[in-house]
């Protein structure tokens, strides 16, 4: 558990410095070789429910200390040893040893009865330092106040929920490759291996959340894992045979797979990364599926396009990442208030650029995993406002009310406008 512990320190230290959660994990591994898969597995759910958690747990230490840790890895291993003591199975009394064992390899030796003391003390009052205890935002609801207040205005009746929903476990969806295999013959296969599962609609299974691995089918391509909100995006761009279609920032390849599993399309994945291209070629050899790879920005179309137009374009922008909260919670601490100008700012440039190559007629899919209307209704209401040439489509009866998909137990937060070219 020591290594758990100074790991998963490391990990929170780095992500509440400003860095990002799966680039602080990489880290944290390389530097903790000795890792089995099992502890790495420990680190992960610690960091996870840790950041979830982040606001009470940080109240909790501030009653808990009399004066603040100044040493911010000691910090952080008090606020692990907090999370294991909440939302882990290990026993107590070895969260508590090894949290001091740990302060000493931090180079902190003189911390070790600082730290028996905190843990010590919240065990002893940890039915008056539950989360019930706390009325400030942070510690009640997981998210800084000044998102909870966006939240309150743009979903007066629903924020709670919403909230509620950010906070727990993200499913994990399975989306059936139709032109390998059947939603029927992916759910007997399951069944077969003893995986419950439960058809959402069209091709999304969802499952218990294990490694892919463990997923039948995964490996020969007859089942991705995507989300069933993000996989309302090929469906709603209305995308048939024949047709040229622009996946712009497609990385790492989930829908540009899924559009080419939807119809026999002309498709080019362009993203500005070239690394995760890298992952779109990965994901799409996994399917037996090919797409032309292009690497270029999609708001400079002179730097990579051929000059020949394209009937459907998705463009899935760059945003806040705010409706997928619970998969990435280091976000709603790094973010600021400030920044969903600058996501807007970006995502407008992005769409005037795509405008450009689409052909009269053609329509364009806008689409964000964000819950703000800064980048979502408000960003197509200014693309309009500049573009007469542009129309915003309806999208037909069944599909999400006015494009946008609140995070619940079935799919993450989402946002889709469809544009035509007139």
């Amino acid at each position: 558990m020591l290594d758990i512990q100074l790991c998963a320190a490391a990990v929170l230290g780095d992500t509440l410095s400003g860095g990002n959660l799966s680039t602080a994990f990489e880290e944290g591994f390389r530097r903790h070789p000795s890792l089995s898969p099992g502890e790495r597995a420990a680190v992960r759910e610690i960091c996870y429910e840790g950041l979830r958690s982040l606001g009470l747990l940080e109240a909790q230490l501030g009653k808990l200390l009399l004066t603040p840790v100044r040493h911010a890895g000691l910090r952080s291993l008090l606020l692990v040893g907090l999370a294991q003591l909440q939302f882990t199975r290990a026993k107590p009394y070895a969260i508590v040893d090894h949290a001091v064992r740990a302060a000493e390899r931090l180079g902190q030796p003189a911390a070790r009865g600082l730290v028996n003391a905190v843990l010590r003390n919240f065990l002893r009052r940890q039915r008056d330092l539950g989360r019930d205890a706390w009325t400030t935002p942070e510690a009640r609801h997981g998210f800084p106040a000044w998102w909870l207040g966006r939240l309150r205005e743009q979903y007066p009746g629903e924020w709670e929920a919403v909230v509620a929903a950010q906070n727990r476990h993200p499913p994990m969806t399975l989306r059936v490759n139709r032109r390998r295999t059947t939603v029927a013959a992916c759910l007997e296969r399951l069944a077969q291996a003893g995986i419950e599962a439960r058809w959402l609609g069209e091709a999304a299974v969802r499952i218990d959340p294990r490694p892919v691995s463990e997923v039948p089918g995964f490996a020969e391509g007859m089942v991705s894992v995507q989300d069933a909100g993000a996989q309302w995006a090929a469906r709603l761009l209305d995308v048939a045979d024949g047709q040229r279609i622009l996946d712009a920032c497609a990385a790492p390849g989930g829908k540009t797979g899924h559009l080419l599993e939807v119809a026999e399309a002309d498709v080019v994945a362009l993203d500005n990364d070239s690394a995760r291209l890298g992952r779109v070629r990965e994901n799409l050899d996994r399917l037996g599926l090919r797409a032309a790879l292009s690497c270029g920005d999609a708001a400079d179309p002179p730097s990579w396009w051929d000059g020949r137009p394209f009937q459907r374009i998705l463009l899935d922008a760059p945003c806040s990442a705010s409706g997928v909260a619970r998969r990435q919670p280091d976000v709603r601490w790094n973010r600021r208030p400030s920044d969903l100008a600058k996501f807007a700012a970006r995502q407008g440039e992005l769409l005037d650029g795509v405008w450009q190559v689409l052909e009269s007629s053609g329509k364009l899919l806008y689409a964000t995993c964000s819950v703000f209307r800064d980048e979502n209704e408000s960003t197509v209401e200014a693309f309009l406002a500049r573009h007469p040439d542009a129309r915003a489509v309806a999208f037909p009866s069944g599909s999400p009310e006015g494009g946008r998909l609140r995070p619940d137990d079935d799919h993450d937060g989402f946002f889709y406008a469809l544009l035509e070219k007139r």
